[in-house]
């Protein structure tokens, strides 16, 4: 509308009252070129106030007025020059009337006149779709595929109505052309997917025809492992996650790091746990300074009953995070699920060091800011006389042992604990 506004703002609002020729109401299209040649010519003053006129109605948005100026605008011949702006004012005044029948004759006779028109030929494509006639707004989103074939906004839309007519083949090559120019665009992946699976293929091909034409793109292949693993096809998923990590594993990007932390997840998710544990070894290769990947590795080996190698990466994600209350419970954690796997019914000298050492880092923790052990601390504690080395234990303890004030583990199933208990001031 700005381009109304300069032509006429240095006309006086005082000839808006000019007097009108012709009636006001869409006419059938027979009337409308009919009048356009029968109207005796009128005067560049006269269209510009006309249009002066047309501008300010529809800023004020009085939409019969401005439906009727407009109409009387294309009759006096008076478009000439403005052709754009007048159809597509006129018809929008119509839409706002809710009449887009008439919205629709205004746009036909526009693009009579300007058929390669992008604006006109969408306010049509609008008109139809208000008016239920899915076809017609089909066949004008095509029109303006051809005149725009890089147009995202009418690509969608295209892609919508052939999915609402159940036209799957002619979605499939929209939702490809729309790839071509917006490779991640993920709702147009997401909609190709249902496409193909409406026209019963699988779903999962769009994401490896995608990867194995771009094997380079890291996140063409991590899309692929992760509608694998949705699909429970996880082994599949391993081997394209294994197949990116040997193509990418000389960088340290952090796509490559996604793709240790995805193939770890996916070997545990099916007991894998060896593998899973050295995919997040690998990627504590590449970053070395997070402590959370030790801590799974910890985890990992605990359900292992790797208990040596639990307590390594427990002591190494200690030195990396020292103030951090969560490295001292993992290894509170190594002490306390080697202690229920390995004691006596009846729970001798050995275990009760190994739980006093469990004890100990869930403290530590706790101290740290770390509380979600309280639970097994808790249990510790108020079962201590049967189950942690406490003063009456030492007491028990050969004189040889007490002069070493401290006492360590002696048991095959705890072969791998060097540390040990000291004497306490109280005993």
């Amino acid at each position: 509308m700005e381009k109304f506004f300069l032509k006429v703002k240095f006309y006086n609002q005082t000839f808006l009252f000019l007097c009108y020729l012709v009636f006001s109401c869409a006419p059938p299209a027979s009337t409308l070129e009919e009048t356009s040649q029968s109207i005796e010519p009128v005067s560049e003053m006269q269209c510009l106030r006309l249009l002066s006129s047309a501008a300010e109605y529809y800023k004020n948005k009085d939409w019969e007025s401005t439906s009727r100026v407009y109409g009387d605008l294309v009759n006096l011949n008076c478009d000439k020059g403005n052709e754009e702006e007048v159809f597509q004012y006129w018809a929008i005044a119509f839409e706002n009337m809710a009449k887009f029948d008439s919205s629709e004759y205004v746009l036909l006779q526009g693009l009579k006149r300007l058929p390669d028109n992008i604006n006109l030929r969408k306010r049509l494509a609008f008109a139809y779709k208000k008016l239920g006639d899915k076809d017609k707004e089909i066949f004008e989103y095509e029109n303006l595929i051809d005149l725009v074939p890089g147009d995202i906004e009418s690509l969608n839309s295209l892609n919508e109505l052939y999915m609402e007519a159940e036209r799957y083949e002619d979605q499939i090559f929209t939702l490809n052309r729309i790839l071509e120019i917006d490779e991640n665009n993920k709702n147009a992946q997401g909609d190709l997917a249902i496409a193909y699976k409406n026209t019963g293929r699988d779903p999962i091909d769009v994401y490896r025809k995608r990867f194995q034409d771009n094997p380079e793109n890291i996140s063409f292949g991590i899309d692929l492992s992760d509608q694998l693993i949705d699909d429970n096809r996880t082994d599949e998923a391993i081997e394209v996650l294994e197949e990116l990590y040997e193509s990418g594993k000389s960088t340290s990007s952090v796509s490559i790091k996604l793709v240790l932390q995805k193939l770890a997840n996916a070997h545990f998710s099916i007991d894998n746990l060896n593998l899973a544990s050295n995919a997040y070894e690998n990627l504590f290769d590449i970053d070395n300074r997070d402590f959370k990947t030790a801590i799974e590795i910890v985890k990992i080996n605990i359900s292992l009953f790797n208990f040596e190698k639990a307590l390594y990466w427990s002591e190494s994600a200690i030195k990396i995070a020292p103030d951090n209350g969560q490295t001292y419970a993992s290894k509170g954690d190594v002490y306390y699920s080697a202690f229920n796997e390995c004691r006596s019914n009846l729970p001798n000298v050995n275990d009760k060091v190994v739980s006093a050492l469990a004890l100990k880092y869930f403290k530590i923790a706790e101290g740290n800011g770390y509380r979600r052990n309280i639970r097994d601390r808790k249990y510790l504690e108020d079962n201590a006389d049967d189950l942690v080395f406490g003063k009456a234990d030492w007491f028990m303890l050969d004189d040889n042992v007490k002069r070493k004030g401290s006492i360590a583990v002696k048991d095959d199933c705890y072969s791998w604990i060097s540390e040990s208990i000291k004497k306490e001031l109280d005993w």
